[in-house]
């Protein structure tokens, strides 16, 4: 079983920053693809970014594409998402997921979850 958790969340102004970090226990995740989603209330669930486990390879939704980076430090069992130039429609929570297949922007294929830290955008 892997344990993931969220933290960096807050309240931020219209283009301001935040770094988001990602926690795993329980077992390692430098074999894991790693993404980080998001919920904004009404809304379904999306993908943000995600990160093979050499993490050389990064992929990002066109919304966040040049303003987050997503990285990893598998020495400490951390993934991180930069978030700059934040915007409004940035607010959610948002979480962190694990899968042991390539990776993908499917919340279905990522096996575990973290709770969440909720990320909000004043304008």
């Amino acid at each position: 079983q892997v344990q993931l958790v969220e933290s960096g969340g807050g309240l931020v102004q219209a283009g301001g920053s935040l770094r988001l970090s990602c926690a795993a226990s329980g077992r390692t995740v430098s074999n894991y693809a790693m993404g980080w989603f998001r919920q904004a209330p009404g809304k379904e669930r999306e993908f943000v970014a995600g990160i093979r486990w050499s993490g050389t390879i990064t992929g990002y939704a066109d919304s966040v594409k040049g303003r987050f980076t997503i990285s990893r430090d598998n020495a400490k069992n951390t993934v991180y998402l930069q978030m700059n130039i934040l915007k409004p429609e940035d607010t959610a929570v948002y979480y962190c997921a694990a899968t042991g297949g390539w990776g993908s922007f499917r919340p279905s294929l990522y096996d575990y979850w973290g709770k969440g830290t909720q990320v909000t955008v004043s304008s």
